[in-house]
């Protein structure tokens, strides 16, 4: 076999090869909701909620803590407005957490959920929430950025108390880029 013919195979290989790793990167996010979906982890949770079947329980209580934290020492304030509630499984709650941009410079960020007792990430219903996008406040700016959702009342009755925690993740932007220097923002 001549170089020519060899550098063709290997070629080919390499190409299909790529191809296939293309293919498994876009494959990889619907696996990772069906399994979160599934097993109930990661603080992945329906975006929608569904209609209230069979309306508030009222004969029991659940303390529903808030926490948020900013990954890597990102220069934002955020935090809960209100630290915990006490609500019925079934009822629909609204509260807010308070962010503030404290650079000089327009920032975009991710909140991403984390739900504790993993468990009770299944019932955890919301149907709205600042972490279904990405949110960008300008230089010092602030907002309150909402959630409403409820717990199903079919939350099993040994849950008295649930977690919800955002972690605040920096959204680095192509336009914030300059060229030739990958991963410095264009302050």
């Amino acid at each position: 076999m001549n170089q020519h013919a060899a550098n063709q195979k290997v070629a080919k290989r390499l190409i299909l090869l790529v191809i296939l790793m293309f293919g498994f990167g876009f494959a990889l996010v619907p696996l990772y909701n069906v399994m979160c979906k599934q097993l109930g982890i990661n603080g992945k949770v329906e975006a929608k909620s569904q209609a209230l079947a069979h309306g508030i329980d009222e004969s029991r209580t659940i303390k529903v803590l808030f926490l948020a934290t900013n990954n890597d020492s990102l220069p934002w304030t955020f935090k809960p407005n209100m630290t915990s509630i006490t609500l019925h499984p079934g009822e629909n709650t609204r509260i807010s957490f308070y962010a503030h941009n404290n650079t000089d410079h327009a920032m975009t960020v991710q909140a991403i959920p984390s739900i504790a007792p993993g468990l009770a990430a299944q019932y955890l219903k919301k149907t709205e929430c600042f972490c279904f996008t990405q949110q960008t406040l300008g230089a010092h700016e602030a907002q309150d950025m909402p959630i409403l959702f409820h717990l199903d009342r079919d939350i099993p009755k040994d849950v008295k108390s649930v977690t919800l925690a955002y972690t605040l993740f920096h959204i680095q932007k192509p336009e914030d880029v300059m060229p030739g220097e990958h991963g410095k923002l264009n302050a």
